[in-house]
């Protein structure tokens, strides 16, 4: 989290209890759009204190993608 409030001062100029704020309330509005599995990682990933980092979240939205878009390719219409 440190990293995105210091990379919002560096590239807007405001303070860094601004920044602050911003991104956490970009973070909430993000995590209470996303799929539960994925919100929940997002404390995590941002604390840095994930193993897999990105990695990981991309699979974990890969797979959930696939799992919704899996009836529009997967069987063809052959049910």
């Amino acid at each position: 989290m440190d990293e995105l409030v210091n990379l919002v001062v560096q590239k807007t100029g405001i303070s860094q209890d601004d920044a602050r704020k911003a991104v956490e309330v970009i973070v909430g509005e993000l995590k209470s759009k996303l799929p539960a599995p994925i919100a929940g990682h997002m404390d995590a990933f941002l604390a840095g204190g994930m193993s897999g980092g990105m990695n990981t979240l991309a699979a974990e939205a890969g797979e959930m993608l696939k799992g919704g878009l899996g009836g529009l390719f997967g069987d063809g219409g052959k049910a």
